[in-house]
């Protein structure tokens, strides 16, 4: 009797691949530029959306959250030393948090599967655990605010966000399965190619 495999160890599976390690190294060199050239959305009031993210969610719904994990803290340290020594000295919870992330989009995405309902329900997770909660606690840490001053901030802002997001997630996610699925050597490209071959 053959027991499912789990998922953790079929994305520690998918580090083998040469093809994983190089889309996740362009995926994470894609995030830094991103961040560094500060690419976002203003919207009214005082609200921005960024595109890093969508290179995260990238990684953790096509190699999982092994490697989404891997690529969150690959992401943190090189972007810290890339281009933010100027914010004061490292601190490890920032780090961490973006571990959690690439585990919940590995979680809800993988193996490469996008629908409205998971690129929502990844979305929220990001949200609430990550942006609400861990950032919120460093952010109380680092800069000596009350919990409670940033959270009123910080609450309606991601309530806000959510939904244009995940239509972001969703429509982003949808390409990149497209691109991927028509890199040369994939194995639902082989089975294409064979199916039509007969």
């Amino acid at each position: 009797m053959s027991k499912k495999e789990n998922i953790f160890s079929r994305s520690l599976k998918e580090l083998k691949s040469t093809r994983c390690l190089a889309l996740t190294a362009l995926l994470i060199a894609i995030n830094i530029a991103l961040d560094l050239l500060g690419l976002t959305i203003k919207l009214p009031p005082n609200l921005r959306i960024g595109f890093g993210f969508l290179c995260n969610a990238a990684v953790g719904m096509l190699f999982g959250p092994v490697a989404g994990m891997m690529a969150g803290v690959c992401t943190d340290v090189l972007g810290y030393f890339a281009g933010n020594l100027t914010m004061g000295a490292y601190f490890p919870g920032y780090t961490l948090t973006a571990i959690v992330g690439g585990l919940f989009w590995g979680l809800w995405l993988y193996p490469r599967k996008i629908s409205v309902w998971r690129a929502v329900g990844a979305k929220a997770c990001i949200n609430l655990f990550c942006n609400i909660g861990l950032n919120t606690l460093w952010l109380t840490i680092t800069g000596g605010k009350a919990m409670s001053v940033l959270l009123a901030l910080r609450v309606p802002k991601n309530l806000l966000m959510l939904p244009i997001e995940a239509a972001l997630l969703y429509f982003s996610m949808k390409l990149v399965l497209r691109l991927y699925y028509a890199l040369p050597g994939t194995i639902e490209t082989k089975r294409a190619a064979e199916k039509n071959s007969f």
